[in-house]
């Protein structure tokens, strides 16, 4: 009985040793995830001139056309030759398999003519040339419209239309001008601040801070908790230094904003006046265009102690939150290990 029992626990621990490497094996056999048919929900979907293969896979998978981006870059690997994507808005759904996917985007019933889609969190510059692409009016001029800043009655303080042009899915008329297009989108963020009873004076600060959260934050939950943080790194008692440290306010200027991290020299650059490790207090400016979330957290952020957070898992935008630079550190780490095996983020 006692060789038995032995034998029954040396398979035991074989099968448990094996569940790793076999299922390994068993996800490499099965191809990237994916999902079947021709999607459900309607959804509208950019993209813009110049977007990669990559970059088109990435918003698909972003905006739950597509179930991974894996599943779709594969599959333009595999096409000859090379699908290639005009610029503009097209009509997908949600839901959609990789297949159904491009071959919609191929089809030019599915393009929406005078339709422009603005993401949250899209910045000035890109949401400008999503205007020129998605209506008859060219480039040069909504640039030129956009220069007149002080004619979309933004606050004193804005030198640019950043952080004003809300988030959203537009339809306009043919022969729409250039300035109200942009007026279109400003008046938007105008409702938007309204709504949530900012009042004119305070529409730049409330801006400002909703910007920073909408580029910080990932999950729903976890915009009023980075919200939060940030208002208690900007009360001196909690936080004598004033500095907000926020990586986002010195990639905004830098322009690197595709990566999650910074490097010393850029961290301690004071020239760049939107960088909150030497600058204390709110960044120069807005530096994305927020939505309603991110405007609802940043006049109504969270109570709790914390100081710092880590989003840990750039894919799910899972996020630790800490009070004590101890606690901080463990969640770095763990974030540190997460972008060892995840190089693409680095």
């Amino acid at each position: 009985m006692s060789v038995l029992l032995v034998f029954v626990l040396l398979l035991a621990a074989g099968a448990f040793a094996l569940q790793g490497p076999l299922s390994q094996l068993y996800a490499s056999t099965q191809g990237p995830p994916d999902y079947e048919g021709s999607g459900g929900k309607k959804l509208v979907v950019m993209i813009h001139d110049g977007d990669t293969g990559g970059d088109v896979a990435g918003t698909l998978a972003e905006a739950g056309v597509v179930k991974s981006y894996e599943a779709f870059y594969k599959l333009l690997l595999a096409e000859s030759p090379a699908p290639v994507f005009q610029p503009g808005a097209y009509q997908l759904a949600a839901k959609m398999s990789a297949r159904s996917a491009l071959d919609a985007l191929l089809d030019k019933k599915n393009k929406l003519e005078q339709t422009v889609v603005i993401p949250e969190g899209t910045t000035a510059a890109v949401a400008l040339e999503s205007l020129a692409e998605g209506t008859d009016v060219p480039l040069a001029d909504i640039e030129a419209a956009a220069k007149s800043v002080a004619s979309f009655g933004l606050p004193a303080e804005a030198t640019s239309l950043e952080g004003f042009l809300f988030p959203a899915t537009y339809n306009f008329t043919p022969g729409v001008t250039a300035h109200d297009a942009i007026k279109t989108l400003v008046d938007r963020q105008f409702k938007a601040l309204d709504d949530a009873g900012v009042t004119e004076d305070k529409r730049w600060t409330t801006i400002t801070m909703a910007a920073l959260i909408q580029r910080e934050a990932g999950l729903r939950e976890d915009y009023f908790k980075v919200s939060r943080v940030f208002y208690n790194r900007l009360n001196p008692q909690l936080w004598p230094s004033g500095l907000l440290q926020s990586d986002a306010t010195v990639t905004y200027r830098t322009g690197n904003t595709d990566v999650a991290t910074t490097t010393d020299a850029e961290r301690a650059d004071a020239s760049n006046p939107y960088n909150t490790y030497v600058h204390p207090g709110l960044p120069a400016g807005p530096i994305s265009n927020p939505g309603d979330l991110a405007i609802d957290a940043a006049l109504h952020p969270a109570d709790g102690p914390w100081l710092y957070f880590v989003s840990w898992n750039l894919d799910t935008g899972e996020t630790i939150f800490s009070s004590t630079l101890k606690d901080h550190e463990v969640a770095v780490a763990k974030w540190l290990a997460w972008m060892k095996d995840h190089p693409e983020y680095g």
